[in-house]
């Protein structure tokens, strides 16, 4: 008898993420100037649409911008405005992978194909986000992306410390969770590896965290409570139009250099109340940086079973409010930590009311 073929979701991890813009130079020179995130490759207006890829360490990062109002992009944009379109995934068998998911129930967005010795299939995920299975032949480089030619004579970017994405968090409509959480578990073989509800005053928010088997893709699900008052998970959802990518989280090894860092290019962070520091030295013992550089940055700490992990959200740049960024830094954690979950919320809801 034969060996089972393998589907590949045990050696899975992330690929690149692909986001639709309304304005790409502008986007590109904003990452490149603020984040650190240097042009790689190009690719031309074949197909209805431009994109440029960037990226550091194991950030890739593929923006994306429509030139004809028929492509996906365009369509996407119109409804959501920019936003995170595919998390492509890295699988040994793109081919084996797509038909197993498709096998398990999910939704066909693209076959397989091939082209300059990648193969990508795509699955629908949930809003009108996909997940691309991505497999290169060997000897093709760990960064070749289909269509797109290495880029040349590009300004190196500023360093900021940033070293891959952590996690993603996603918004639900109300009622999805559970399904999409299902979804995540049959179909791709995730675990569910922390639960945590959220009630903030008069709002709150039920989230589940999915991850895969090598622990190399993680995704925060979040949905509202429709039985408290609308919060920033229900604005989130009306401005987007649906479920989708509400931040990405770059993990760091210091976050302080690299918020000090951040914020001197002009990256606008949300800001934390004084007195969540005056509480900070009886809730923690800081095993990294001290009370002061954190209240110096508006940086939050918090722990789980496992460490200490520290964070800080980015101000949304885009005209509905909507996408972000998040800079964490993990001195051991694992998940995370229901103080800053709070904390982190509130600050949203702040920057939204305000």
């Amino acid at each position: 008898m034969n060996a089972p073929r393998t589907t590949g979701f045990q050696d899975m991890s992330l690929d690149h993420v692909t986001v639709y813009v309304e304005d790409l130079d502008a986007r590109t020179a904003e990452l490149a100037r603020t984040y650190g995130l240097e042009v790689y490759a190009t690719a031309d207006a074949e197909g209805g649409a431009r994109s440029v890829a960037v990226g550091r360490e194991r950030i890739r990062l593929v923006l994306t911008e429509a030139v004809d109002d028929d492509h996906p992009a365009a369509v996407y944009t119109r409804l959501h405005g920019e936003g995170v379109a595919d998390i492509a995934l890295k699988v040994p068998d793109a081919a084996a992978a797509f038909a197993e998911a498709v096998r398990r129930g999910a939704r066909p967005a693209a076959q397989p194909a091939e082209r300059d010795g990648v193969i990508t299939a795509s699955v629908m995920a949930f809003g009108d986000v996909r997940h691309t299975f991505v497999q290169r032949r060997e000897g093709v480089p760990a960064d070749r992306l289909p269509g797109f030619v290495p880029a040349s004579g590009r300004a190196a970017a500023a360093l900021t410390g940033l070293l891959e994405i952590d996690h993603f968090a996603v918004c639900l409509e109300p009622g999805e969770l559970r399904s999409v959480v299902e979804f995540y578990e049959r179909v791709l073989d995730f675990r569910n590896t922390f639960t945590e509800k959220i009630v903030v005053g008069a709002q709150a928010m039920d989230s589940e965290v999915v991850q895969n088997p090598s622990g190399t893709v993680t995704l925060t699900l979040i949905e509202p409570d429709t039985r408290r008052e609308p919060g920033q998970i229900d604005f989130f959802i009306k401005n987007h139009g649906g479920a989708g990518v509400q931040h990405i989280a770059f993990r760091t090894e210091d976050i302080v250099a690299s918020v000090g860092t951040m914020r001197s290019r002009g990256v606008d962070f949300l800001s934390t109340p004084a007195t969540y520091y005056h509480m900070l030295g009886d809730r923690l013992r800081l095993v990294r940086h001290s009370t002061d550089a954190l209240a110096a940055l508006d940086i939050l700490a918090d722990e789980d079973h496992a460490g200490q992990l520290f964070q800080i959200f980015t101000r949304s740049v885009h005209p509905r409010r909507t996408l972000f960024f998040e800079v964490i830094e993990r001195a051991g954690a694992t998940t995370f930590g229901s103080g800053n979950i709070k904390a982190l919320y509130e600050a949203v809801e702040a920057e939204q009311l305000g």
